[in-house]
C-alpha cells in the first residue's frame, strides 16, 4: 500500500515547531487558580492578536488577493486540519448572511470532510493525499488559503502544492514558520505567537490569532467590493427576524428615512437592502435604483454620488 502522508515532514521537525514549545509562564498551570488560568489565557491571546497586527501589511495584501479573485469571476477556498479546518469552515460559511456571496464561489474543505466539523478525526490531517483531491477543482484565477498552525500538517502541503501545480494563486496562513516555507504558497502570513499556555494546544492563541486574520482578510475584501456602505452591511441575507430587522434599520439609517418608511421601501426593493437605499436618497423606483447600482458595480456611496453616470453611459 502506497504511504499517502507527506513524506517532507520526518517525525523529528515537530519538536522543533514553536506551537510545540513549553510556555515559561505555565509550568506550574496545574498549580493555578481559575482565574490565574483564565487571566493567563486571555493575556495570551491578547499577544496573538498583537502578533496578527505585526502582519498587518502581508494580511491586506492578501484581503487585495480575494477582492481581485472574486472580480475577475475566481473561487476563494479554505482549507485546513483541526481547528484550523474548522476556523476556516467558520469563515466560508460566514460570509453568504453577512455580505450576502454565493457559497460555492467562497467555501472550505478540511481534513477529515464534514464529520470532522463535529467530531475530531485527528489522523485525518496526516493525509496529504486527500488534501490534494480536496481542491481539484481548482484552477487559473481561483485563490486558496491554506491554514497551518504548525505549517508542516501534511494535509494542508497536499492542498497547497495541488493548487499552485493546477494554477491557482496561494496563500499560508500559520503560527510556526517552518524551514523551508517561503516555497509552500506565493504569499506567506506566518504569526509569531509562540508557545501556547497549554502545550502544542493551538485552538488556544494560535486559533484566536488565526481567526482574527480570517475575520479582516474577508471583512476588507468584502468592504473593497461594496458590500459595506459607511459601516452597514448593505449586502446581508436576511434570514431571521433579527436580520430583518437590521436590514430595515439599515434602510432608514443609510437612506435617511422614517422606520415606517424604511420598511416600505424595503419590502419594495424585495428585500434588497442596497436597491432600498438608492431608492431613498434618489427617489426613484427599484428598477432605476438597480440600473443605478449596475453601473457602480454595486457600490453603493458611488450610486449616490454619479448621479450622471448612468445617463452618459446610454
Amino acid at each position: 500500500m502506497t504511504d499517502s502522508t507527506d513524506p517532507s515532514t520526518p517525525a523529528d521537525r515537530w519538536q522543533t515547531l514553536l506551537t510545540e514549545g513549553r510556555h515559561p509562564k505555565s509550568t506550574d498551570l496545574d498549580t493555578l487558580s481559575s482565574e490565574e488560568i483564565v487571566l493567563l489565557l486571555l493575556e495570551e491571546d491578547r499577544l496573538g492578536v498583537e502578533a496578527a497586527l505585526a502582519q498587518g501589511e502581508t494580511i491586506a495584501l492578501a484581503a487585495e488577493w480575494v477582492v481581485e479573485t472574486l472580480e475577475t469571476g475566481g473561487d476563494l477556498v479554505f482549507a485546513g486540519a483541526g481547528t484550523s479546518g474548522r476556523l476556516g469552515v467558520l469563515e466560508a460559511a460566514e460570509c453568504p448572511p453577512t455580505f450576502g456571496t454565493d457559497p460555492e464561489r467562497i467555501r472550505a474543505v478540511m481534513a477529515g470532510g464534514q464529520t470532522a466539523v463535529f467530531e475530531a478525526q485527528e489522523g485525518a490531517e496526516d493525509r496529504f493525499d486527500e488534501g490534494q483531491s480536496a481542491i481539484e477543482d481548482l484552477g487559473s484565477g481561483d485563490l486558496l488559503v491554506a491554514l497551518s498552525a504548525s505549517s508542516v500538517t501534511p494535509y494542508a502541503r497536499g492542498a497547497l502544492g495541488q493548487a499552485r501545480q493546477q494554477g491557482a494563486r496561494t496563500i499560508l496562513v500559520t503560527c510556526a514558520a517552518a524551514e523551508g516555507i517561503e516555497k509552500q504558497a506565493d504569499l506567506i502570513i506566518a504569526l509569531e505567537t509562540g508557545p501556547e499556555i497549554l502545550t502544542g494546544s493551538t485552538r488556544l492563541k494560535a486559533g484566536s490569532a488565526t481567526k482574527a486574520v480570517l475575520n479582516a482578510i474577508t471583512t476588507a475584501a468584502m468592504v473593497r467590493l461594496g458590500k459595506a456602505y459607511e459601516n452597514l452591511m448593505v449586502d446581508l441575507r436576511p434570514g431571521s427576524a433579527k436580520l430583518q430587522d437590521r436590514a430595515v434599520r439599515i434602510v432608514e439609517s443609510a437612506g435617511q428615512v422614517s422606520r415606517e418608511e424604511a420598511r416600505q421601501l424595503y419590502e419594495a426593493a424585495d428585500g434588497e437592502v442596497k436597491t432600498a437605499i438608492v431608492m431613498a436618497r434618489c427617489q426613484i423606483s427599484p428598477g432605476e435604483a438597480r440600473e443605478r447600482l449596475g453601473v457602480a458595480r454595486g457600490h453603493v456611496r458611488q450610486a449616490l454620488a454619479d448621479v450622471g453616470n448612468l445617463e452618459s453611459s446610454q
